[in-house]
């Protein structure tokens, strides 16, 4: 062990001495034909070995930094190697060559919500619990799926472990009605590589995608990214609205939201689902149905998907993110047959396939029904916390708010009659100053034509107490 230790300190300085002498040449204050230290004078210099140097300087003559001959000092070659680091780039102003694609997403907005501080109050919609996590339960399931015997370790199906595929298939009947071949399911890492899956499957730049106004944002930026040209369809109380819909000639697909709006809240009305499958048969278009959070209706059964009317024409998402936890990055697509090669294909470049331990793990669970009965018990959960938020909106700011998309989700949207959407951004900002994070729903839009000022609130990561306390909080700040 001390052996070890050992080398690797010598090891460590070594490459900073080797890094320190390269920079030093690189930036000019050693230039060609500039004589360095001996290697003995070096190591007394820096309370190191001679050893240690000359290993450094071994690195930087095999790399064509400097000369060194027998009895003389080492001399910085004449020739030494223009090296740029990405910070020289910058300074120098060097053109930086992307992808049409990459240039395309950096130019999207977006923010990275690890890098945010944490809030006293945070409404933020997509995040969960802590506490809501079956930690001993999952805890059961990963150790026996890294126990369990296997002949290999290799790489993976890319359509998904044929443990978590077989699960899936049973869970989405039992579940959501869906029927389907278990080929015809494919595990992604969550529902944001299942869009962006779709999209490299039937997208090609200039093509035309219908997108609900307003919608997921993430959702247009994996279209705008791929370079679609998104055709925002307006939503209301019942959805998207069919009548606004474009002529699918040259549509290749539209995502939607059939059971639970996203943000608005609304369900897609019977009459209105028939109208949407007519216009997607008659010309050849398919419907990308999100069924982000599918498990929680809270006033009614949960509202069926548009899968099962329209099995050929509609890819499926669905996702473990709000049932278990988005950390996991576990999601499902179950696609019409015609289109499982590509999507299999296609995954298999992306990624090869998500993390297999996970998958068995998830798939364990559900053949156990210890993710049914969790299902249950945040269905419960978050009943309460919904429950608690409606009364203190009605507590704090009584007719003063509209509060739409109450029956079903982990969100609702709660529009500010006294508060224009000019000052959305302000408000969210002030707010964040004081430790509670809101959620402007200006983003989601294209066009937008209500003028008030509206938040997405989310309440499935927060205490019931936090809920409170964060309510009033916003109370206090709009009335400042």
């Amino acid at each position: 062990m001390g052996q070890f230790a050992s080398r690797s300190r010598r090891t460590g300085a070594t490459q900073r001495i080797y890094l320190d002498l390269r920079a030093q040449i690189v930036s000019g204050v050693y230039a060609p034909g500039d004589k360095l230290p001996s290697s003995r004078a070096l190591a007394e210099e820096l309370g190191v070995s001679r050893t240690t140097v000359s290993a450094a300087y071994d690195q930087l003559i095999s790399e064509g930094y400097i000369q060194v001959r027998q009895g003389a000092k080492p001399v910085v070659s004449p020739n030494s190697p223009p090296f740029r680091s990405v910070w020289t780039q910058r300074e120098g102003n060097a053109a930086v060559r992307l992808s049409a694609y990459a240039t395309r997403a950096i130019s999207l907005p977006g923010t990275i919500s690890a890098e945010q501080k944490p809030l006293d109050y945070d409404f933020r919609y997509g995040d969960v619990a802590p506490s809501d996590f079956p930690k001993l339960a999952w805890k059961r399931a990963l150790s026996a799926s890294a126990l369990a015997h296997r002949e290999r370790l290799g790489y993976d199906h890319p359509a998904g472990s044929k443990a978590l595929r077989k699960a899936l298939h049973g869970y989405v009947w039992r579940a959501r009605g869906i029927r389907c071949d278990e080929n015809q399911i494919v595990v992604v890492s969550g529902s944001q590589q299942a869009l962006d899956l779709c999209g490299r499957v039937l997208i090609n730049p200039g093509v035309r995608v219908v997108l609900e106004e307003p919608c997921y944002q993430m959702a247009r930026n994996v279209m705008l990214a791929l370079g679609a040209q998104p055709v925002a369809v307006r939503c209301d109380r019942d959805g998207i609205d069919p009548s606004e819909l474009p002529d699918p000639a040259d549509v290749a697909c539209a995502i939607i939201t059939p059971s639970h709006q996203f943000p608005l809240g609304g369900v897609l009305s019977a009459r209105r689902r028939q109208e949407l499958m007519d216009w997607a048969a008659t010309g050849g278009v398919y419907l990308i149905e999100d069924d982000y959070d599918g498990e929680y209706r809270y006033d009614v059964n949960p509202i069926p998907p548009l899968q099962l009317s329209q099995p050929d024409r509609v890819i499926y998402v669905g996702t473990a993110s709000k049932i278990l936890s988005p950390t996991l990055r576990i999601g499902y697509l179950v696609v019409p047959e015609p289109l499982v090669e590509a999507f299999v294909r296609c995954k298999q470049i992306t990624d090869r396939h998500s993390a297999t331990f996970e998958q068995e793990a998830l798939a364990a669970m559900i053949e156990s029904g210890a993710y049914e009965t969790h299902v249950r018990r945040m269905r419960r959960v978050n009943a309460e916390r919904r429950s608690t938020f409606l009364v203190e909106m009605q507590r704090v700011f009584g007719d003063s708010v509209e509060i739409v998309g109450t029956s079903a989700g982990l969100h609702v949207v709660v529009w500010f009659n006294g508060l224009s959407a000019a000052d959305e951004s302000r408000f969210a900002e002030q707010a964040r100053t004081e430790g509670v994070g809101l959620y402007p729903i200006g983003p989601l839009y294209e066009t937008r034509t209500d003028p008030r000022a509206g938040f997405i609130f989310g309440y499935a990561s927060m205490s019931l107490n936090d809920i409170r306390n964060g309510v009033t909080r916003c109370g206090e700040l709009l009335s400042a």
